[in-house]
Order: structure tokens, then sequence, then C-alpha cells
């Protein structure tokens, strides 16, 4: 028994650099589109179309600020560190050091989609607002969780394991 539920093959297509450079892409189009839905929120709610008296203020910029910040620190670091050995680096207990910042990225990205749907429940739901102007923290939401799929778009791969990459070292 090897300790898999069902055995199926990887595909081929998975390791090709194509795959990575599609993936890059993929997550820098997931990034500013989020991105996009917030400042179009945002320069919505200033214009004079908005028709009301609310408009989006730092606090709604935090839970971006937040996710942006995690999504820096998680693709900050290789997923070979994850599991190194306590020498095969540059010192002692590398492993757990990158366990804890990746974790410290995941926090504020979970942050960050946690204090949007904050906001849009506090700011936007509870007061009973319509549709025009709930579109504000709806988009903070939105922004946020397309912020989140493309950082874990962007980890995954850049971690692929290729045999087609040079890894140069001084």
């Amino acid at each position: 028994m090897s300790g898999h539920l069902f055995r199926f093959p990887k595909p081929q297509w998975l390791n090709s650099p194509n795959t990575r450079t599609a993936g890059v892409y993929l997550a820098g189009a997931l990034f500013s589109l989020g991105f996009f839905f917030f400042i179009d929120a945002s320069t919505y709610s200033h214009s004079a179309k908005n028709g009301g008296d609310v408009h989006i203020k730092f606090v709604d910029w935090i839970p971006g600020i937040c996710s942006a910040l995690g999504m820096l620190v998680i693709n900050s670091i290789e997923k070979t560190r994850l599991s190194a050995d306590s020498y095969s680096y540059s010192g002692s207990g590398v492993a757990w050091k990158a366990r804890l910042v990746l974790f410290l990225g995941f926090a504020l990205m979970a942050g960050g989609l946690a204090g949007s749907v904050a906001v849009l429940v506090l700011k936007y739901v509870v007061p009973d607002y319509p549709l025009q102007t709930l579109y504000f923290g709806i988009a903070n939401v939105v922004a946020n969780g397309l912020i989140m799929l493309s950082s874990v778009v962007l980890w995954v791969s850049q971690n692929m394991e290729d045999d087609y990459t040079y890894n140069l070292a001084l």
C-alpha cells in the first residue's frame, strides 16, 4: 500500500516551462484584476455619479494592503526551504523559520480577507445601503479574494519542480 487513495500519473504538461510562465502571467492578471475592482469602486465612490454620502476611506484600503503584504511575504519563500534539514542552508533551524514566515504571510492574507468581509458587513450591510453603495464593500471582498488566489497561483507556479531550469550559484 503506497499511502495514496488514488494513483493517477502526473501530467507531463505540468512540468513544462510554458506552464510555469502561464502560471506567473495568470497570477499577475488575477492580482491586477483584483486591484482593478477596488480602484474602480474607489474612483466611483468619489465621483458625482455616486449620489450618496458614503465614500471609500482609508479603513477600506487596510485589508487590501494586508493582502498585498501577505502576498509579498508568501512569495518570497522558496518551497525547498520549508523542508530543509538543519544545516543545508546557512545555519540551523531554517525550516521552522521559513514555516513561521509563511504562516505570518498567510495570516496577513487571511486577515485582509476577513477585514474586507468585516468592512462589508459593518460599513455597508448593517446600515442597509442600496446595491449601488454596497458595491464598494463587494469590490473590496472580490479584490482581496483575487489577491489571495493570485498569491496561491504564483507560489505554486514559481515552486514547480522543473528539469528545464538552471540554478546559478556564486
